[in-house]
């Protein structure tokens, strides 16, 4: 059963730094005893790439994972040399994460057209099948570690990139999140949202679930001896929900160390959730809670 599968807790890379200080963030996410490291690929931030060999060659057990990549961004040839390389490069510890991409700000930065989603979800698409193609070729070089190339992580909410992911991805990210009422922005869903978008792979994933890992990106954590305190606040600076709202939200972890571990083993039997991916501002503050769930 999903409910069952180990858990792996990841930091998700966001604050670019000098090379000394990516150096020390590194072996402190591996020091205090996470399973992934992850790049973010946004612009303004560390390029995923270099920044992961980097990892690699600083660190011993992590994995290492592109968190995710702005697909429509790169040319799948161009794209497999970068992932392959990084792979080896890493002695195989890579996992690849792609999305659809989303940002159109960056889009318009990088003097690219921002294409409607269903052509943006096509390119993944694409993406995925000259990957997998080119890991199979045994004329390409560099060849990746693994016949069949790292772990695939897809990310995203929409029926056809969880489509994709339910066919082709050994990790599925659940982005938490769902488009607000204008469709123009992102905020975070609720229980019910996440159960439909879990009930929507698990009904197309059948028997292959065993072998795939529920992946979710946590938004926010606070470890406190006071959770009502800490969500009142919380909500103080949201404004759109209640505290008690904000405390049921997948993508919020509030409360002790023991609360959060507890709160995580319930997404883990609700959802299926044992792979959690917290953002790097919130790298010290959850470290506590591993120690609950080792």
């Amino acid at each position: 059963m999903t409910g069952e599968k180990p858990f792996r807790f990841g930091v998700n890379m966001v604050v670019p730094d000098s090379r000394a200080a990516w150096v020390e963030k590194c072996r402190k996410v591996e020091d205090l005893g996470y399973d992934v490291l992850s790049a973010a690929d946004h612009l303004g931030m560390a390029p995923p790439f270099p920044a992961l060999v980097l990892a690699g060659e600083v660190t011993s057990r992590v994995k290492l994972n592109t968190f995710v990549l702005n697909t429509p961004f790169y040319n799948p040839v161009l794209l497999a040399r970068e992932v392959t390389g990084t792979d080896q490069f890493t002695d195989g510890r890579l996992e690849l994460g792609l999305g659809a991409g989303y940002v159109k700000a960056e889009f318009e930065a990088a003097g690219m057209p921002f294409p409607p989603a269903r052509e943006r979800v096509d390119h993944l698409e694409r993406t995925i099948t000259e990957l997998k193609r080119l890991y199979a070729d045994p004329e390409h070089k560099p060849a990746p570690v693994r016949p069949g190339g790292p772990p695939l992580l897809l990310g995203g909410r929409g029926d056809r990139v969880l489509g994709l992911a339910v066919e082709h991805a050994d990790i599925i990210g659940f982005t938490g999140m769902t488009a607000t009422a204008d469709g123009a922005t992102l905020a975070a869903a609720g229980p019910e949202e996440v159960d439909e978008r879990v009930a929507f792979v698990r009904a197309k994933l059948g028997d292959r679930e065993a072998q795939v890992e529920f992946n979710l990106l946590c938004q926010f954590v606070k470890v406190t001896n006071d959770r009502a305190a800490a969500l009142a606040e919380l909500q103080q600076t949201v404004g759109r929900l209640t505290a008690e709202e904000l405390g049921e939200l997948p993508v919020v972890l509030v409360g002790t160390a023991a609360q959060i571990a507890d709160q995580l083993r319930a997404r883990r039997e609700r959802f299926g959730f044992s792979y959690f991916t917290i953002l790097e501002p919130f790298l010290d503050e959850f470290a506590p809670v591993l120690e609950h769930l080792r």
